[in-house]
């Protein structure tokens, strides 16, 4: 897994590539909690993730509620076909902002 980090003022957007699973998932829990230390809005570009554990699930939900408890924003962008039916089989797609 790589991420990619860029900042616009109260923006920050995530780029992520490969798979997030249990052996990888901390750090990208950690990246997305972190995003969200001097900003109130978080993008993250899931274009290249090819895989998305349930471990991730958790870590895309305690950034949803950090989001929530700010008054910010957290969006989901380019997810692929797979990582969509992921989210709609487990029912994110109906619990995050994904575009």
């Amino acid at each position: 897994m790589n991420i990619t980090e860029e900042r616009n003022g109260e923006n920050v957007r995530l780029e992520v590539e490969g798979r997030i699973d249990s052996a990888n998932c901390a750090e990208f829990q950690d990246r997305l909690l972190k995003a969200f230390f001097n900003s109130t809005s978080v993008t993250l570009d899931l274009e290249g993730v090819v895989q998305l554990s349930s471990a991730a699930l958790r870590a895309l939900m305690l950034g949803k509620k950090t989001a929530e408890s700010k008054g910010g924003s957290f969006v989901v962008l380019n997810a692929s076909p797979a990582v969509c039916d992921v989210f709609r089989v487990t029912g994110f797609d109906k619990l995050l902002d994904i575009r």
